[in-house]
């Protein structure tokens, strides 16, 4: 769900109220490369829940969640738009980025979709792809911007801050033993992870309610510090995604939590002395304070 998603989905919105007709967005799961060549699932950049959250939000009556199979990658284009878009949907119009391609071996694209609109009495919007900078938005380079730990221009691509989902586990506690006890969020299977290093960020609880004897409210973000990596001072082995939470002591285990990197402060480093750690944390933890409060004050 990026900036040009955005423009597909506005539009679609747009014909959907001219024609009196709901708004369907209709995705993937599991990814269709995934079931082609399996092992080759890209990173996730949004989850399903979250997809749908924002889908929603601009205006999409039914979000429709296609389970992909080896069955349905084999349909033709004539039998993907018959079976799927006219049986099952009844589409009285598509809209679709001028790229976009389907049926068995990706043989069909706009053209073939509008000749099959006018057997089947539907119109097509071939929309053209957004480009800023002379870079054209898109998840695969929004993902090489997350793994290089370009986090500004993930989010100029995605218009909000790249997200990590998942529930809060037990780590090692030596955050705690170092005065900055973190939120250890595992993400689910093929989330798209920033590149190792420390970011300033919003930590979010999503769920109902309060937590953690009131600490934190569920739904509002918090400012954080966030450190993605091998804790390398400590020789560890396991890449973890740990969140600070500014001016907060909460118990948070088991938490369903979003991170929402905002800007990548440094590299990770293995330090020589457990002090010299906690310095460059304070360092963090101030710089992460700056740029969090400077960008609340200019509205984002």
């Amino acid at each position: 769900m990026h900036r040009g998603h955005t423009r597909l989905i506005t539009k679609a919105v747009e014909e959907a109220r001219r024609l009196g007709v709901p708004s369907v967005l209709m995705t993937f799961d599991p990814h269709p490369s995934e079931v082609v060549r399996p092992g080759s699932h890209p990173a996730q950049l949004t989850t399903l829940t979250r997809r749908a959250e924002l889908v929603e939000s601009l205006g999409i009556d039914v979000f429709c969640v296609m389970p992909f199979t080896l069955e349905l990658s084999r349909l033709t284009p004539d039998a993907f738009v018959h079976e799927i878009l006219v049986e099952r949907l009844h589409v009285a119009e598509v809209v679709v980025g001028e790229n976009f391609t389907f049926g068995r071996k990706a043989a069909g694209n706009v053209g073939t979709l509008r000749e099959l609109g006018q057997r089947f009495g539907f119109g097509v919007h071939g929309v053209g792809l957004l480009a800023e900078h002379e870079v054209t938005f898109s998840s695969t380079y929004i993902r090489a911007c997350v793994d290089a730990g370009d986090m500004a221009a993930a989010t100029e691509a995605l218009g909000r801050p790249h997200r990590i989902e998942g529930v809060v586990v037990r780590g090692d506690g030596r955050g705690k033993g170092l005065g900055f006890p973190t939120a250890n969020v595992t993400p689910p299977a093929y989330a798209a992870i920033p590149a190792d290093g420390v970011y300033a960020g919003w930590f979010t609880v999503l769920g109902p309610g309060t937590v953690a004897n009131n600490a934190l409210r569920a739904g509002d973000r918090y400012k954080a510090a966030i450190s993605v990596g091998t804790n390398p001072t400590f020789s560890g082995k396991s890449r973890t995604v740990e969140a600070f939470i500014l001016d907060v002591d909460a118990d948070l285990y088991g938490q369903h939590a979003a991170v929402d990197f905002v800007e990548r402060l440094r590299e990770q480093r293995r330090y020589d002395t457990v002090d010299d750690l906690v310095v460059a944390i304070d360092d963090d933890v101030r710089n992460t304070e700056e740029i969090l409060s400077r960008q609340s004050a200019a509205g984002d």
